[in-house]
Formats: C-alpha cells, structure tokens, sequence
C-alpha cells in the first residue's frame, strides 16, 4: 500500500490535472454545478453495482470518478471564490470531530446504536427542526424509506423486538387484503405502500439493507432469464411462441447454475 506521503502526492497531481484540464480543454472548461450533477448521480451508481458484485478492482475505477467529480466540483467553487477543496475537507473534518465526542471529547458511549443516537441529538442542535430533514427529497423511494426509518431509530422512535416490525407486516398485509376485495384502487395502492415501507423496517430488524436485497433478486433474475432466453434460441424457439411449461424446464435449469 502507499504510505500517507505518497498518498498526498497523488491527491497534488489530481488537483493539477483539473487545473490543467479547466484551463485548457473545451469540455471541461463548459462545465458547471448543474451541468456535472446527474453525471455524479451516474458513477454513483456505477459504484454501487462494482460493490454489490464485489469487483474490487471495479471499486477502485469508480471510487476514482467519484474522487474526480468531487475535486471537480470544489475547482468551480474556487473560480467563484465560494470555497475550495481545502474548505470542502477541513468542513468534513470539522464536523466529524464534533459529532464524535466520545473520541475527540468526554461522552461515554456503550455501542452502535448510542452513537448514532448522539449523532441525531448533535445534528438537532447544531439547528436542524427535524431529524428528517438530512433525507434528500430526491433519492429513489425505497432508499429513502431505509433512511427516514434510519433517522428516526436514531433518537429513539423504534420497535423493540424484530417480531413486533413482523406483527405489525402482517398487519399491514391483512388491511391491503381488505381493499382489495373492496376494490378502492387508491386505497390498494395505499396499503400497498404501508407494506412495502414494513418490509424495509423489517429488513433494518434483520440487519439486511433492502436496496442491496432487492438488487441481488434483480441480478439473480436477469441472470435466469437470460439463460432461458439463450436456452430458447439453441432449441430454435421464440420465447413467444413457448408455453409457461416449456419455459419453466429451462428456468429451472438455470436456478441450479
């Protein structure tokens, strides 16, 4: 591994590439705040599945766009005379020291769930009105499910015991049974939504990330079906012309791969 010298050495050279590059290529010399932001949205997502299939080396590429959009970023901050990444570090810095009292001061904690229990406590203080208020209002509903009930578990607002977060699925399964046999569609859709924001508590419960769950399934399916779409093709057959018998021969097949 490289030591901490060799380390800032290349963070130095990253800075002088992007002073280079804004100075003197079209492209980046275009590029703005707004312009870069669904671009970072992008490699963020890029990382997400490198981590999810555990291609570290996949990882380390896409840790280094990021890195790059970040430096980007604080090089336009600069130009403006808003801030700088020296700012964007030492702002980082700062408020990782105060929000880690029980390393840089004298609070006690016992365990994880302490921690984060000041954590929220601090964010109040420091002027937040709510503890919600951290949840960015675009990210993608299921993710921000798993973070409203993150926040909230941080100052307490939680279920005791993993079976009550099951008790009270049920629940929501049995009310979202009831309209659909009424057939108030708004009220399906309701319900629907009531059971799908337990399955993500109880998920939290059983110390599974939901987001992570769900695109695990995605891949498992996408790699079945791909196998009995090729499956098809090798038996000269189209998917549509196929019975859901003839299809499932291979479908099974493919779950023992």
């Amino acid at each position: 591994m490289n030591s901490r010298k060799e380390q800032l050495i290349a963070i130095d050279r990253l800075l002088t590439i992007m002073d280079e590059l804004r100075a003197q290529c079209p492209w980046d010399k275009k590029q703005t705040l707004q312009s870069l932001r669904h671009l970072t949205i992008e490699e963020t997502y890029e990382l997400g599945d490198a981590i999810l299939d555990n291609d570290l080396e996949e990882v380390k590429k896409e840790l280094g766009d990021l890195l790059l959009h970040i430096v980007f970023y604080s090089k336009i901050g600069s130009e403006t005379k808003d801030f700088d990444i020296a700012d964007v570090a030492n702002e980082i810095c700062d408020k990782l020291v105060h929000r880690h009292p029980h390393i840089y001061g004298d609070v006690k904690v016992e365990n994880e769930e302490e921690v984060k229990r000041n954590w929220e406590n601090l964010k109040l203080k420091e002027g937040k009105k709510s503890v919600l208020e951290g949840v960015p209002k675009s990210l993608p509903a299921l993710v921000k499910a798993s973070r409203i009930q993150d926040k909230v578990a941080g100052v307490g607002f939680d279920w005791e015991e993993p079976y009550q977060v099951f008790e009270k699925l049920k629940e929501e399964l049995d009310e979202l049974q009831h309209e659909i046999k009424v057939q108030d569609q708004d009220k399906i859709e309701a319900e629907f939504g009531d059971v799908l924001f337990s399955m993500i508590n109880y998920a939290r419960f059983l110390k599974i990330n939901p987001e992570d769950a769900l695109e695990r399934t995605n891949k498992k399916f996408i790699k079945r079906f791909q196998y009995l779409e090729q499956k098809a093709k090798e038996n000269n057959k189209s998917l549509q012309d196929m019975t859901l018998r003839e299809m499932d021969v291979f479908w099974e097949e493919a779950k023992k791969i």
